[in-house]
C-alpha cells in the first residue's frame, strides 16, 4: 500500500472569482469605510454604531458568498478531505500567534490601540452585536479577501511574496483608519501595525499549510474572541 501523498497547494479561485474578487477587494478597502463614515455623519450620531456595523458586515458577508461561492464550497470539501492537515495548521497557527503576540506586547509604541478602548464601549452598549461582528462576520469577510484572494493569487508566483503581501497589507489595513480617527492626521498610529503582524502571519500560515479557507476563518474567529475578552 502506498503512502498518501501530501496535498499539493494550488490556487483555488476560478478566473471569474478572481476578477470579481479584486473589484470587491478594492471597494471593501477603499470605498466601503468612507461610505460607512459618511452614513454615520449624515445621521448626526443618531444611528447606533453597533447595529449599523452589523448591517454593514452582513451586506459585506453576503457579497463575499456571492463573489466566492465556488471557492468557499470547494474549501469546505478540502477541510473535510484534509482534516488532520487543517487541524494541525489551525493549532500551530494559534500557538504561534499567542507567542508572537505576547512578544509584540513588549514593543514600546507612542500611541494606544484604539480598539482596546472602543471594544469595551461597544460591548457595553450592544454586546450581541459586538460579538456577532468581531467573532462571526469579520472573519467571514476578511479571510476570503486577504488570504483566499491576496495570498492565494500572489503565492502562485512566490510563496515568500504571498506571505509578505498578505501579512503586511493586512496589518496596515487594520490600522490605517486610526490615522484619521480623531479629527486630525496622526501617522504614529501606523506603527500599531506591529501588533497585527502576529495575527496576519498566523492566518497566512494556517491557510498555506491547511489548504482550506475555512481553517483561517475559524482561527480568525478564535483570535478575535481572545482579543475581545482581553479588551474587556
Amino acid at each position: 500500500m502506498t503512502n498518501r501523498q501530501r496535498r499539493p497547494w494550488r490556487p483555488q479561485l476560478t478566473r471569474a472569482e478572481m476578477g470579481r474578487g479584486w473589484v470587491f477587494f478594492a471597494l471593501y478597502v477603499l470605498l466601503f469605510p468612507w461610505v460607512m463614515g459618511w452614513v454615520q455623519r449624515s445621521f448626526d450620531g443618531e444611528l447606533p454604531i453597533a447595529e449599523a456595523n452589523v448591517v454593514y458586515y452582513l451586506l459585506s458577508a453576503t457579497l463575499v458568498f456571492l463573489v466566492f461561492w465556488t471557492f468557499l464550497r470547494h474549501g469546505f470539501h478540502l477541510l473535510l478531505d484534509w482534516l488532520p492537515e487543517n487541524l494541525f495548521a489551525f493549532g500551530t497557527g494559534l500557538a504561534g500567534w499567542a507567542v508572537l503576540a505576547f512578544l509584540a506586547g513588549f514593543i514600546p509604541l507612542p500611541v494606544e490601540n484604539p480598539n482596546l478602548v472602543s471594544y469595551p464601549e461597544q460591548f457595553a452598549l450592544a454586546p450581541k452585536a459586538t460579538v456577532v461582528i468581531l467573532v462571526l462576520l469579520m472573519p467571514l469577510v476578511e479571510e476570503p479577501l486577504f488570504r483566499g484572494l491576496l495570498f492565494g493569487t500572489s503565492r502562485k508566483y512566490s510563496r515568500a511574496l504571498g506571505y509578505v503581501l498578505s501579512v503586511f497589507l493586512y496589518a496596515f489595513y487594520c490600522v490605517w483608519q486610526f490615522v484619521y480617527a480623531y479629527g486630525t492626521v496622526d501617522f504614529r498610529y501606523l506603527l500599531l501595525f506591529v501588533e497585527y503582524l502576529p495575527m496576519a502571519l498566523a492566518l497566512a500560515w494556517c491557510y498555506d499549510n491547511g489548504g482550506s479557507i475555512w481553517s483561517p476563518i475559524a482561527l480568525h474567529m478564535v483570535i478575535n474572541t481572545f482579543t475581545l475578552v482581553r479588551a474587556l
